[in-house]
């Protein structure tokens, strides 16, 4: 089973993320965000992924410590539960349309964090969720789970659009690059190691 459960706990926020790389989607998220609640159950939904978040963070003050402190979580979850990485594809991608929108998203599960962000929101917020925290969580995952990601909006104007068009081709980027794959020894690379 390739599953992880990490809590991480400071004055700031206390989060539990438990998650199952071989899931079929289910889950249940509480960060106090209505809007992050549906990106991340968008999220877990299209990457097959079995995932629980429960996030107790200081939103007297503002979502920045919520958000960013569950990027950094999901991120550490997801590179416990690949392990040794061994047989699995590695990358992933998707291009996903959201009616106007159309938003790409890349993937390398190579242990070297690097994140471009490309995506430009016109409204300070979305629901109860600063747009500007989209990339800050993006941002928490990649260097958290130690991966490559690249995710630019190539058109699109609505801002709720834009969103749920990068976490859904985020999701089907990780179901793609997490895939076993019978025909891979060990890992795909020319080190014998990621």
């Amino acid at each position: 089973m390739r599953t992880a459960e990490i809590t991480r706990k400071t004055k700031e926020t206390d989060i539990t993320v438990k998650l199952n790389l071989d899931g079929t989607g289910i889950s249940d998220i509480n960060t106090g965000i209505g809007f992050f609640d549906h990106m991340l159950t968008s999220f877990a939904k299209h990457s097959f992924i079995d995932l629980t978040v429960k996030v107790d963070g200081d939103l007297n003050v503002d979502g920045h410590h919520s958000v960013e402190d569950t990027g950094i979580v999901l991120g550490e979850a997801l590179k416990q539960a690949f392990g040794d990485k061994a047989g699995i594809r590695r990358y992933g991608s998707c291009i996903l349309p959201m009616d106007e929108t159309l938003v790409m998203c890349a993937i390398d599960l190579c242990g070297r964090p690097y994140f471009n962000y490309d995506l430009t929101f016109t409204m300070p917020k979305i629901g109860e969720l600063d747009s500007e925290l989209i990339r800050e969580f993006f941002y928490a995952v990649s260097y958290s789970a130690a991966m490559n990601l690249h995710i630019k909006q190539l058109d699109g104007n609505n801002c709720h659009h834009i969103a749920e068009a990068a976490f859904k081709a985020f999701a089907k980027a990780i179901d793609q690059a997490k895939t076993i794959d019978e025909r891979i020894t060990g890992s795909l690379s020319t080190k014998g190691v990621i």
